[in-house]
């Protein structure tokens, strides 16, 4: 029995589609879902997110959110999500810059913006670790 796999940000529906297995980086580690799978509640953590199907895997940059698994449906909704093919590494490497230089300048910056900005960090930084790994 496959898995519905749904990857939706505030923005799209990023990927829809049946699976055999997915590992998602929730705060709590790594979670690998599989058909049969109890049912889930859990937070997600910025990480990779690895998808199965048959003998192929594609991995998915995500961003905060939810992962809930109920049967065989497993429901992610993140703040972020990109496929590997869709992340333009130039693009991320200059967000990342200044994102970096914004935080060192971020002195007078309240709580939520600093956290903000860590929080891009973070993302381009995974973002980048996904595109890069198959090298």
């Amino acid at each position: 029995m496959p898995l519905t796999l749904e990857i939706v940000t505030p923005d799209a529906r990023v990927y829809s589609d049946t699976i055999d297995t997915v590992v998602i980086p929730t705060v709590e580690g790594e979670v690998g879902i599989l058909p049969g799978h109890i049912p889930l509640l859990a937070q997600i953590e910025h990480g990779e997110l690895c998808v199965t199907k048959g003998n192929v895997s594609q991995l998915l940059a995500v961003s905060g959110g939810f992962v809930e698994v109920e049967g065989d449906r497993v429901h992610v909704l993140a703040e972020h999500a990109i496929t590997e093919e869709e992340i333009d590494e130039k693009v991320v490497e200059e967000a990342l810059k200044r994102a970096e230089a914004e935080l060192e300048a971020a002195k007078h910056l309240d709580p939520q913006e600093y956290e903000h900005l860590q929080s891009l960090v973070r993302y381009s930084g995974v973002q980048l670790a996904v595109k890069r790994r198959r090298r």
